[in-house]
C-alpha cells in the first residue's frame, strides 16, 4: 500500500498539493458524482477478541500510543468533516471502540456540533452492559453489535474467547438504555454456519434486534481469504428461507450497504421486521457508496480496499493556526475523496488485498 504523507508545513503548501480539478467548495464528492455523507472513524486498532476471519490467535502488533490520534485531534477532524464537508453520519469503529476510555467524551463533543450528525457505533459488545446508559446520555443514536452465532461453542471457536454471555448482556443493555436502533452484524466464517443462521435470526426477532449478515471480505490479517470457501448472499438467503418467509422490502435502499427483506409474520417495535444481507463481494454496491474512513493513526481512506491513503497526522501536528489547519484538513480530504475508484475491484483478476486488515482500517 502507498501512504501519501502530505506534510503540510504551511497552509499554502497544502493548497499546492491539490490538483486543479478537485472541487474546493461544497460537499465532499468524487469524480464519479458520488457524495460522501458517512464517515467511519476508527478510534483504536486494538481489540479484545481474536475472530478467526479477522486476526491471528496471538493478535497483531498494535499501534504505539503516540501514533494514535488523540480525542482532541479526532474532534477537530470530525468538526471539519461535519461543518465544512457535509458529513451527516459519524460511525465510530475500531478495533474495538469500547476500549477507548474517553469514548463518551468524544461522542458528547460530536453531538454538540452545529448541524449535529447522526452518531452510530460498531462494537463487539464486550463491556457494553457497563456503558450503554452513558453512551446514550452522551449522544449515541445507533449501535451495531457483532455477533456471528448464538451457539456458545461456535462463538468461542470463532472469537477464541468464551464471552457470548457478555455480548448478549450488552445487546440487552443497549435496548434498555433506549438506543434508537440496535443491529446485529454477523459474518458466516464457514459453510457449516449456514445451519445456525436461522437460529440467529430467531434470536434477533425475539429480542427486537435487526440482523445484518455480511459476506466475508478479503480483509483478514492472515490474507487467507478464499473466494471458493466464502459463504455467499444467495446461500445465506436460501438458508434463512428454510425457516422464514422473506418478502421484498418496499423501502428504497438508497446508499445503505444492506439489501433488506421483510420477515413475514414478525414485527419489531410495531414495525415490520427486516433482515439484511451485505453482499460486498457478489453484489457490489460501489456505485451508491457514500462512505469515507479515518483510521486510528490518522489516515484518510476513500474505500476499504483502497491501495493509497492520505496521512493527516502530520497536518494535525504541524502547529498551524486553527483556521489554516482546518483549511489544510479539508483540502487533504477533498483530494483523497476525488481520487476514489469507481469500484473496489474485488472481482477483477488483478485485485490484490490491501495490506491493512479490517481491524486496522475500521469497519
Amino acid at each position: 500500500m502507498t501512504t501519501v504523507a502530505l506534510g503540510f508545513p504551511s497552509a499554502p503548501s497544502a493548497r499546492q498539493a491539490i490538483a486543479d480539478d478537485v472541487p474546493r467548495t461544497g460537499p465532499l464528492r468524487d469524480r464519479y458524482g458520488r457524495t460522501v455523507r458517512d464517515l467511519r472513524v476508527s478510534v483504536t486498532d486494538r481489540c479484545n477478541l481474536r475472530c478467526t476471519y479477522c486476526m491471528p490467535a496471538d493478535g497483531l502488533d498494535w499501534l504505539p500510543p503516540q501514533s494514535v490520534l488523540t480525542t482532541r485531534e479526532l474532534i477537530r477532524v470530525i468538526t471539519v468533516a461535519v461543518r465544512d464537508l457535509g458529513i451527516e453520519t459519524i460511525r465510530l469503529t475500531g478495533g474495538e471502540p469500547l476500549l477507548k476510555r474517553d469514548l463518551e467524551e468524544l461522542i458528547a463533543a460530536v453531538a454538540q456540533l452545529p448541524g449535529r450528525p447522526e452518531i452510530a457505533m460498531t462494537t463487539n459488545g464486550l463491556g457494553l452492559k457497563h456503558r450503554a446508559d452513558a453512551l446514550v446520555a452522551a449522544g449515541l443514536d445507533r449501535i451495531n453489535v457483532s455477533l456471528d452465532t448464538v451457539d456458545r461453542e461456535r462463538f468461542a471457536a470463532i472469537t477464541r474467547r468464551d464471552r457470548l454471555d457478555d455480548v448478549i448482556a450488552g445487546l440487552a443493555a443497549a435496548r434498555r438504555a433506549g438506543m434508537r436502533t440496535v443491529k446485529v452484524n454477523a459474518v458466516l466464517a464457514d459453510h457449516d454456519d449456514l445451519t445456525r443462521v436461522p437460529d440467529l435470526l430467531d434470536f434477533c426477532l425475539e429480542h427486537g434486534y435487526q440482523l445484518r449478515i455480511i459476506e466475508q471480505m478479503p480483509l483478514d490479517a492472515d490474507h487467507r481469504w478464499d473466494r471458493s470457501s466464502m459463504v455467499t448472499a444467495d446461500e445465506i438467503l436460501t438458508a434463512l428461507r428454510r425457516r422464514f418467509t422473506l418478502l421484498p422490502d418496499p423501502r428504497p435502499r438508497g446508499s445503505a450497504p444492506a439489501a433488506t427483506w421483510l420477515v413475514d409474520g414478525y414485527e419489531v417495535d410495531g414495525n415490520p421486521a427486516r433482515v439484511g444481507v451485505i453482499a460486498s463481494v457478489t453484489r457490489p454496491f460501489c456505485g451508491d457508496c457514500d462512505r469515507a474512513r479515518l483510521t486510528a493513526d490518522g489516515a484518510l481512506r476513500n474505500c476499504l480496499f483502497a491501495d493509497t491513503e492520505a496521512d493527516l497526522r502530520p497536518v494535525l501536528r504541524s502547529g498551524l493556526p486553527d483556521d489554516e489547519l482546518d483549511a489544510a484538513i479539508a483540502e487533504c480530504w477533498r483530494a483523497n475523496a476525488w481520487g476514489k475508484a469507481a469500484g473496489h475491484g474485488v472481482n477483477d483478476p488483478e485485485f490484490h488485498q490491501p495490506s491493512r486488515p479490517m481491524s486496522a482500517i475500521g469497519g
